[in-house]
């Protein structure tokens, strides 16, 4: 089905061809006309498929016609995201597809000064695009008027869960008209989500693409089994490979990315680092460089699985084999994105086959072992003072949770298998 018969503004229809796109995806090809038809939709599709076209693309069309508020200036359309670069990422899809629109948008985050926010939001912008607790904070300060909203998105609703945005999500939803669209992306649809659209939504239809928890099938997955002290070593032979070229590693832990980036940097390889004690101008940054090649692999804690959408992106590789299986998928579906192709590599240590286990029964199936030709498997590991020195000390696998809220306040702390008991926002302290 081409984009042309699902009913979109001509020219969002001319910005898609524009970009390159012919054809949609089968969550945009489902979701497109049930947003047009005024539907509340739950949309359930694996990362990497084309879930902010599916949301963006419709509400562009409704905007562009008549409000029922009439001519009012004010916020139309709200979308709310679990972080900082997810929302950054909506924002250039959004002015992409919106290049032939006399559309007024706005960002809401934190870790950047709020005044260009507040003159944003006090201009009139028509579509706003926020985590949820910079736009807490602003709404506390009555800075927000949400009387004119026809269109509440909640994207990533699965991962706003995770990291404790509930109470904060609530409180915004009770600020809305009663009287709006609702929309709700996922990569997964738990019994959580599924409470949450009987609480947020008017008969929604429910869109489901693929099987549940699995990972795109472009995306091919290897682990290759090697023992701690040879990862660094593994990675920079595979990085030998031409065909690395653009290449995503997720580590467990910022100073463990901090260190990865480091090595790669020492023997001649460009890398960027993205986690939660860098600052919002550096992320942007490593990310632009990222994008344009500039470097060549981003080193990432989680606080990156979600939001990062590059192009291209080769190879996504667990350094560090991620202990929820929820983040293994999150994490690979950074390539092999919209029909596109992408390997996943995890390296896999003694102390990880029972986290891989449980992942292979998460997505139903096994993942193929492998071995990297001409590497040494049996390098003897460092003297112990020549790597105390050369490595600071990693907290074991039980820790907290990498990757806090990317926002300007913490949400709860995350539990698994529930919401957590209790009311009232949790965390008030800012970002670290």
């Amino acid at each position: 089905m081409p984009f042309r018969s699902l009913g979109l503004d001509d020219r969002i229809y001319k910005a898609i061809q524009e970009a390159g796109y012919t054809e949609p995806t089968p969550i945009q090809t489902a979701a497109i006309p049930a947003v047009l038809a005024g539907r509340d939709v739950i949309g359930i599709a694996q990362t990497g498929t084309g879930k902010t076209a599916a949301f963006v693309l419709p509400i562009l069309t409704k905007l562009v016609q008549p409000s029922d508020s009439g001519k009012r200036r004010g916020m139309r359309a709200l979308i709310v995201a679990p972080t900082r670069e997810l929302v950054v990422q909506i924002e250039e899809n959004v002015r992409a597809y919106a290049r032939h629109l006399p559309l007024r948008m706005a960002t809401v985050f934190g870790g950047v000064s709020e005044r260009p926010q507040i003159e944003a939001l006090r201009s009139g912008v028509e579509l706003v695009v926020a985590t949820p607790g910079r736009l807490i904070d602003l709404m506390e300060q009555r800075h927000t008027n949400f009387s004119g909203v026809e269109f509440l998105v909640l994207d990533e609703a699965d991962r706003m869960l995770d990291m404790g945005f509930l109470p904060p999500i609530r409180q915004i939803v009770r600020a809305l008209p009663g009287k709006r669209q609702t929309l709700m992306f996922s990569a997964s649809l738990s019994r959580e989500i599924e409470a949450l659209t009987h609480e947020f939504q008017r008969s929604p239809k429910i869109i489901e693409i693929g099987r549940r928890a699995n990972p795109a099938e472009t995306v091919t997955q290897l682990v290759y089994e090697v023992r701690s002290h040879l990862k660094p070593a593994l990675l920079q032979h595979l990085l030998g490979d031409p065909q690395f070229d653009t290449v995503l590693v997720f580590t467990r832990t910022k100073h463990g990315a901090d260190r990865v980036a480091r090595r790669l940097e020492s023997s001649g390889i460009k890398a960027g680092t993205i986690h939660s004690n860098r600052s919002q101008s550096q992320r942007l940054r490593a990310l632009k460089d990222f994008k344009s090649g500039a470097v060549r692999v981003l080193v990432a804690t989680d606080v990156a699985a979600r939001g990062i959408d590059v192009d291209g992106i080769s190879h996504v590789v667990n350094y560090d084999f991620p202990m929820h299986s929820e983040d293994y998928v999150h994490r690979i579906g950074r390539t092999g994105r919209a029909h596109a192709v992408g390997d996943a590599i995890s390296f896999i240590t003694p102390e990880d086959h029972g986290p891989l286990r449980s992942l292979e029964r998460f997505i139903g199936r096994g993942i193929v072992r492998k071995r990297a030709e001409g590497f040494d498997y049996n390098a003897a590991a460092p003297p112990r003072e020549e790597r105390s020195r050369a490595e600071p000390r990693v907290a074991a696998p039980g820790r907290p949770r990498q990757g806090a809220p990317n926002d300007s306040r913490r949400g709860p702390a995350p539990r698994r298998g529930g919401f957590r008991a209790g009311g009232g926002r949790g965390g008030g302290g800012r970002r670290r």
